[in-house]
């Protein structure tokens, strides 16, 4: 049970510093790889406690916040994305 919790006690750590990065990330990519790593965090708690109140369920919602994780961090790159290559299209063009 101790080991649980000073796992519990380096995640709030570990989120912690993460807002940080979130905030003040000088670049939206910054601030997107900390999104990221915000869910993953997320989930990590999430198993932590299904660990702590024996429940399962817990780990399925972990799974599926991580899979629509990935999914988010995949949008939001080809979003970021999409300019830069218009760009180059256009310079090739002509």
């Amino acid at each position: 049970m101790s080991d649980l919790m000073i796992f519990a006690v380096l995640f709030g750590v570990l989120a912690l510093l993460n807002l940080v990065r979130l905030i003040k990330g000088p670049t939206a990519a910054d601030r997107m790889v900390a999104g990221d790593a915000a869910d993953i965090c997320i989930c990590c708690a999430m198993v932590l406690f299904s660990l702590y109140s024996g429940r399962g369920i817990y780990l399925d919602i972990a799974i599926i916040g991580a899979l629509l994780g990935i999914i988010d961090t995949m949008l939001v790159a080809k979003y970021m994305d999409k300019g830069r290559w218009l760009k180059y299209a256009a310079k090739d063009r002509h």
